[in-house]
């Protein structure tokens, strides 16, 4: 079931509302409990946040998360010491700007204090 639809369904559900016929919900219906509309909110919840994060993942890079080849991490090395602009190459390799610098650091071409991004995975001290 899509989620739209789950959602859908859900927020019907807490707001006392049959989701196919759209009729009321008859009084006393264990659809009216605390701890079964808390539940049913969390379940929406956890939809809404899963969409967003689909929404955030399709607007990233290809490549985001990959691995680095032999042969990519060569052009990247060639086209930093050419003078290419870190967005140029960023673009050219489907990756973002932080996973270019975090690659060029650990390739040896640039220090931590040289990037402009921040590293998640390492606290600088």
């Amino acid at each position: 079931m899509p989620s739209l639809d789950a959602r859908r369904i859900l927020q019907s559900l807490v707001q006392g509302f049959d989701p196919v016929s759209g009729a009321e919900l008859p009084a006393g219906t264990v659809m009216q409990r605390t701890e079964v509309l808390g539940a049913l909110l969390e379940a929406i919840s956890a939809l809404e946040a899963d969409a967003d994060r689909s929404r955030r993942r399709a607007q990233l890079p290809q490549n985001v998360g990959r691995a680095w080849s032999k042969a990519e991490e060569e052009k990247l090395d060639s086209a930093f010491r050419a003078g290419e602009g870190l967005p140029t190459i960023a673009a050219r390799h489907c990756r973002t700007i932080a996973a270019i610098e975090a690659r060029l650091e650990l390739l040896g071409l640039i220090t931590a204090e040289q990037r402009t991004t921040r590293n998640r995975y390492v606290s600088r001290r």
